[in-house]
């Protein structure tokens, strides 16, 4: 009975493994994004409060508080991009299929001459063009068979997405800020560049591995967008104070 109990458990957790790989692979781009989304705009965030003020905690109370906020926002934002582009995706299979069967005839005549150019022979394929026109389900049935590109896509949850999104955004989003709860804030800045570097050249490796893009491009871009966004902050941080 222990033995059994043992299997069955240990069944569910590779099943719950295999299940949030799958989901962690579907996901990659969101992955990405989000740690690229949380890293820039919270470093920039960061370094605009802590050029303008030389107590911790109010790096980390904006630093923390924008993150969280960030994180949410993307969130949102993927979970209503993942359920459109899954609502379209089904519009699109049911459209296709609509027209895959909307004349019997032409398509039963089109996979007809596909078969005499294979070299069946005329009879075979006269009964065959005979009986699909005759019979939509069986048309219904060799385009679900043998067609399934014409079927709605499986897809992850738009929700296994937008978590993905919310974790990466998070997780990244306080690498910039984790210094200033560790360190004296003179210390913190220059830990917190690099940290934040070194993740972002991490992202920039990461990208072109995914979209088959030039590796050292990919990674000037990224440091170039978070530098800017630093600079952008640290900007406005000197204006209003």
């Amino acid at each position: 009975m222990s033995a059994t109990r043992d299997a069955l458990h240990l069944g569910t957790v590779r099943s719950l493994v295999s299940h949030v790989r799958q989901s962690f692979h579907a996901s990659i781009g969101d992955v990405v994004f989000g740690m690229e989304d949380g890293t820039v705009s919270i470093f920039g965030l960061v370094f605009g409060v802590a050029a303008s003020t030389d107590q911790s905690s109010v790096v980390l109370l904006a630093g923390g508080t924008g993150a969280i906020a960030a994180a949410v926002s993307m969130m949102a934002g993927a979970y209503l991009d993942a359920e459109s582009e899954r609502d379209r995706a089904r519009v699109e299979a049911q459209k296709h299929a609509e027209a895959w069967e909307q004349d019997v005839g032409t398509t039963a005549q089109e996979l007809s001459q596909h078969l005499a150019a294979s070299g069946i022979p005329d009879a075979q394929v006269e009964t065959l063009r005979n009986l699909l026109a005759s019979n939509p389900q069986v048309l219904r049935a060799l385009r679900t068979a043998f067609m399934p590109t014409l079927q709605e896509p499986v897809t992850t949850s738009p929700f296994a997405h937008a978590l993905w999104m919310f974790i990466a955004d998070l997780l990244a989003a306080f690498v910039p800020v984790i210094p200033f709860a560790l360190l004296a804030i003179r210390d913190a800045r220059l830990v917190s560049v690099l940290v934040t570097a070194l993740l972002l050249v991490a992202l920039g490796i990461g990208r072109p591995l995914i979209g088959q893009r030039s590796l050292v491009r990919t990674t000037l871009e990224t440091l170039t967008i978070a530098a800017a966004a630093a600079a952008a902050g640290i900007i406005i941080g000197k204006i209003i104070v």
